[in-house]
């Protein structure tokens, strides 16, 4: 009788044991099967750019224990390279990578948010979208598309870019013809130079070609890779037009929002760590590569002159407020990342500057 007693209390206990692990196993245990498709508008395999788009795919379907799986399609593999912000604004996939920049033509006020011409570097930007009210504002700017914005990756302080003619004066953009996107490239445009759009991955035959006459496109690791070198006989710095540029993720809104909670959170959590992952990335390689162009490859490193910075900045200064003055969203979010950066400015000053200036001597180019 003790023996059938205990035998049934047993079979009761673990009953209970068996239900509480049902209730309080992870939710998506109980999920089926979700299935995304993203397209990027980077070239199949680029390093951090294409790859971290790669990289946050294995993240969310490790994070779901396999039932939250997204398919990544470089550009051009599912829809063109500046096709992807349609593609799934209209929902016909649910996710895409660029750089907000790109559809400036759309939303004007979409280029802040990529990067502002001698505006913040990339912890400024990450101050700016989680600090400050860049975030909240680029949904805002998004919204009207049917799209979700997230902060996806920065490539830090870019090069200045490839010419095959030397800049010496502000007239020396007259007439150039340069692949450089966003608000850099009105800058360029007010200074007389005619701004070409291409692909990354149809850079380096318009470059070869004579088609551009100068381009820029990322920093010494990604150059290297791209062979730019090999076409162009001067690299310019500082990369004064994107001091801090910030990559995205943008997904459709009736797709994001149809989401169990949980799904959601971990497409923002491996947003924001690819955002982390791609700056790491790209410090720790650029150092490595610049070393290499200059010495194994002797390339022409050469510093914008002085009195063209200041020209160009002013040209800057002009062209955001001139944009401004036409579209009530790009006053808004422009009127708002002035005042952040001079907010973080004040900070700036007494930390990073003045501690890379303390160490400038020790790490000058001129050693």
């Amino acid at each position: 009788m003790k023996r059938r007693d205990f035998l049934k209390k047993a079979g009761i206990g673990a009953a209970a044991a068996a239900a509480a692990t049902a209730v309080n196993a992870p939710f998506v245990h109980a999920q089926k099967t979700i299935q995304w498709k993203m397209v990027t508008t980077w070239p199949p395999k680029l390093p951090f750019l294409q790859t971290g788009a790669e990289r946050l795919a294995k993240r969310v379907e490790q994070m779901s224990g396999g039932k939250f799986k997204i398919r990544v399609y470089a550009a051009g593999e599912l829809v063109p390279a500046f096709g992807s912000f349609e593609a799934v604004s209209n929902g016909t996939v649910q996710a895409g990578s660029g750089a907000a920049y790109y559809w400036a033509g759309k939303a004007p006020a979409s280029q802040w948010f990529a990067a502002v011409p001698f505006g913040l570097n990339a912890d400024g930007m990450a101050a700016w979208f989680w600090g400050g009210d860049g975030l909240k504002l680029w949904e805002e700017v998004y919204k009207p598309f049917n799209l979700i914005p997230r902060p996806a990756g920065t490539t830090g302080v870019q090069m200045g870019g490839w010419f095959n003619k030397k800049i010496n004066t502000i007239d020396d953009f007259k007439g150039l013809k340069m692949r450089i996107p966003g608000l850099g490239g009105k800058v360029l445009a007010k200074a007389g130079g005619t701004v070409v759009l291409t692909p990354g991955g149809e850079i380096f035959t318009n470059l070869e070609r004579g088609v551009i006459d100068a381009t820029e496109w990322v920093g010494p690791l990604h150059d290297f890779i791209m062979g730019f070198h090999k076409v162009a006989k001067y690299y310019y710095y500082p990369g004064w037009h994107e001091p801090g540029t910030v990559l995205e993720n943008f997904f459709n809104k009736k797709a994001y929002e149809s989401l169990p909670k949980d799904y959601q959170l971990m497409l923002d959590i491996a947003t924001a760590e690819t955002y982390n992952w791609m700056l790491a990335g790209f410090n720790a390689g650029n150092g490595a590569a610049l070393e290499k162009l200059i010495t194994q490859h002797k390339v022409n490193l050469v510093r914008f002159p002085e009195k063209v910075m200041a020209q160009l900045r002013k040209l800057a200064q002009d062209t955001l407020e001139e944009i401004a003055a036409k579209d009530p969203m790009s006053k808004k979010v422009n009127d708002n990342f002035k005042k952040f950066q001079k907010q973080i400015g004040i900070w700036g000053e007494v930390s990073e500057k003045a501690y890379y200036d303390l160490i400038a001597e020790k790490y000058s180019l001129k050693k």
